[in-house]
């Protein structure tokens, strides 16, 4: 089975709920253990400002699908949940569901950058991420708590303990 880290967010029609769902229905997919969920956390929306605070969190899981296969099980969650994909990026949205890690591949095509590629920057990924595995070392050989010790906090606030551990 192969480690992987997924990202949740969500900051519409009760993000919380949406959360908790997603941890949820990730549990039940094909050949994937839930292996553990970080706490949730409460965020500054990316993108417009006119939009509700984010709820994210970062789920853990020990799969045997295929990168791309698990990628098509979690937008089928996402569409599950109301998500409606839209031209804007960083809109408001009820899901979102992104492949963060998964074991040290490296991959971009077309459907999947791998790692993804917007982790680095975003206090919301990095510290639920560094929650579950704090001595993780990135493909590019970078130390995960490096790269939580230089983020900017400021804007996260946690709201809840850890769902599975």
């Amino acid at each position: 089975m192969t480690r992987v880290f997924v990202a949740l967010g969500a900051n519409l029609a009760d993000p919380v709920g949406q959360l908790e769902r997603a941890v949820a229905a990730l549990s039940q997919l094909p050949g994937t253990l839930l292996v553990a969920c970080s706490r949730f956390y409460r965020s500054a929306p990316m993108g417009p400002a006119d939009q509700p605070d984010y709820v994210n969190g970062v789920a853990e899981l020990a799969t045997h699908l295929a990168p791309h296969a698990l990628l098509d099980a979690l937008q089928a969650i996402e569409l599950s949940q109301g998500r409606e994909r839209k031209a804007e990026r960083w809109g408001p949205r009820t899901l979102d569901l992104d492949i963060l890690l998964y074991g040290q591949w490296v991959l971009d095509d077309e459907r999947l950058t791998l790692p993804h590629y917007g982790m680095k920057q975003r206090a919301f990924v990095l510290v639920p991420l560094s929650e579950l595995a704090a001595d993780l070392v990135l493909p590019d050989g970078s130390a995960l708590a490096d790269w939580v010790a230089d983020c900017d906090r400021r804007d996260l606030h946690a709201l809840s303990l850890p769902l599975h551990r």
